[in-house]
């Protein structure tokens, strides 16, 4: 038997309904559409303003979109791994709430917490696990209700974000493609400019906390903006570099959609055009850990097997990480 290696064999996605354009965001706090697209490249994002629906909701219409498209026997599935940074509730895990919503008898679930990593952070870590044999199939999805924990009366952090889902199938091959390298990081001194201040252990929710606005996303916005752009783009380098990757051979940079500039820098490194860039920032803002399988999802129809991909992250820890895979199958040959 030969080496076991770990390839994404389809893609789901959900966003929800309503879209928040920068028009409507500018009648609800001090901004406009050109600050915006200029400073972050955001058009519009969608919002999940359903009461009663969280990540858990958008994660399982990715992960049974996912399904209806494999069209797999339920019982094949060996787990559910949610990376979120919102979930639904503290426990149980929302892998678990998604995993009984789609019926599987046989598989175990979890979450993963690594911020706007999570989903770069996670492939790596069931690829792992496809490696060792011991495991078929694997459901990841990246999912975020960022809308949860968005001031909205922040102008500087709240044209960022938005809702979202990405699921993607993890399997076995004994092909030479999938997962085929990482570099994964954390600095772990990244609290003070990015976090959400209340709500865990530490500060537990009390009538301070919600008076002072502290169960939002707290970030400094320069800081953030500086580690990001270095570790992005100095990973994608290493990891290019590594694999002798570059502008001739790379099919497909993914990198996480959290600001246009930072995406252009990440591409200037690597002197790629942009035309090989995935970017969907306009239309769905920053998901967190949503951005890259939304990215795949996206752009699916035009994804080649035998396609060079770099995927590249970065987030609150602070996180980051680049990892290089080959895609295993044509996108236009899978029906949406």
């Amino acid at each position: 038997m030969g080496k076991i290696h770990a390839i994404i064999t389809g893609v789901g996605g959900y966003v929800p309904e309503y879209v928040l354009n920068n028009d409507e965001l500018s009648r609800m706090v001090d901004t406009n559409d050109e600050w915006i697209m200029t400073r972050i490249g955001v058009k519009e994002r969608r919002i999940l303003n359903e009461e009663g629906l969280g990540t858990g909701y958008m994660a399982r219409k990715a992960a049974k979109q996912l399904m209806q498209k494999l069209d797999y026997d339920p019982d094949t599935i060996d787990a559910v791994i949610v990376s979120t940074s919102t979930p639904d509730y503290h426990f149980p895990s929302t892998a678990s709430i998604v995993l009984g919503h789609l019926g599987l008898n046989n598989a175990f679930a979890l979450d993963i917490s690594a911020a706007c990593c999570g989903f770069l952070f996670t492939m790596d870590v069931v690829s792992s696990m496809i490696e060792s044999g011991r495991y078929k199939r694997i459901i990841v999805i990246g999912a975020d209700k960022m809308s949860s924990v968005v001031d909205y009366t922040d102008r500087a952090t709240c044209p960022i974000f938005g809702d979202g889902a990405g699921a993607v199938m993890v399997e076995a091959t004994e092909e030479d493609l999938g997962w085929q390298d990482s570099i994964l990081r954390t600095d772990g001194k990244g609290l003070p400019f990015l976090c959400l201040k209340a709500g865990g252990s530490v500060c537990p929710p009390s009538y301070f906390t919600i008076d002072h606005k502290l169960h939002y996303i707290h970030q400094e916005g320069r800081t953030v903006f500086k580690y990001a752009v270095t570790a992005m783009s100095d990973l994608t380098a290493e990891i290019a570099q590594r694999n002798n990757l570059n502008k001739d051979n790379l099919a497909w940079v993914i990198p996480h959609q959290a600001n246009v500039r930072i995406i252009q820098a990440v591409a200037h490194r690597l002197e790629l055009p942009m035309e090989k860039v995935m970017l969907n920032i306009q239309r769905y803002g920053n998901t967190s850990a949503g951005t890259l399988p939304l990215a795949l999802w996206d752009y699916e129809k035009k994804l080649k097997k035998g396609d060079k991909l770099i995927l590249t992250a970065f987030g609150a820890g602070f996180v980051s990480g680049a990892a290089y895979m080959t895609w295993a199958y044509d996108g236009e040959s899978v029906g949406k």
